[in-house]
């Protein structure tokens, strides 16, 4: 350019912006009678409170689907984080089966579909569950880095939630670790 005017063809052309590509957190919370026990779901929410400021504030996107009763249920499908997330995080209760298996399957779809229309997206993973699964046969590795947060509590811990993890080649914390450290 000179004195702001256009010297070649490439001057005029639009540019885009160069900015890292968006992330996209796809929450997992197993909302079943289990995780009434112990408070387990309660402190969970503070967590996913937690979660939700975090993911506003890095301009994260946000998908969210919960598994309890007969079916998982969407919530969110790959929206911007915003403070509605709070009204719908204090209206969440548990009750009824696990289907958690399905929800699992479906993130799994609704992931890849979503990888092909946005490939520079980066997808993450986050599991909320006790585990309290009667069986699996095998779970589906999602194509993204994971983690599972462990909720179980109480004197007897069946420590399913672990061995998940290992089959989803997720990340494992419990939730005690989180809150205390």
């Amino acid at each position: 350019m000179l004195n702001g005017r256009p010297r070649q063809r490439s001057d005029v052309l639009f540019h885009l912006r160069t900015r890292s590509a968006h992330e996209l957190w796809l929450v997992i919370v197993d909302a079943s009678a289990s995780t009434r026990r112990h408070q387990a779901l309660s402190d969970a929410k503070g967590l996913l409170a937690q979660l939700f400021d975090d993911a506003y504030r890095q301009r994260a996107r946000l998908a969210l689907l919960t598994a309890s009763g007969l079916a998982p249920k969407w919530q969110v499908q790959g929206l911007k984080a915003s403070s509605g997330m709070r009204d719908w995080l204090d209206g969440l209760g548990a009750g009824g089966g696990t289907p958690l298996l399905a929800a699992l399957g479906e993130a799994g779809r609704w992931l890849a579909m979503r990888q092909k229309r946005f490939p520079a997206e980066q997808q993450r993973v986050l599991l909320v569950t006790d585990g309290r699964l009667k069986e699996w046969s095998s779970l589906p590795v999602l194509e993204c880095p994971g983690l599972l947060i462990d909720i179980e509590r109480g004197p007897i811990r069946l420590g399913r939630a672990k061995q998940m993890a290992v089959e989803l080649q997720a990340d494992y914390r419990h939730i005690d670790e989180l809150i205390l450290g």
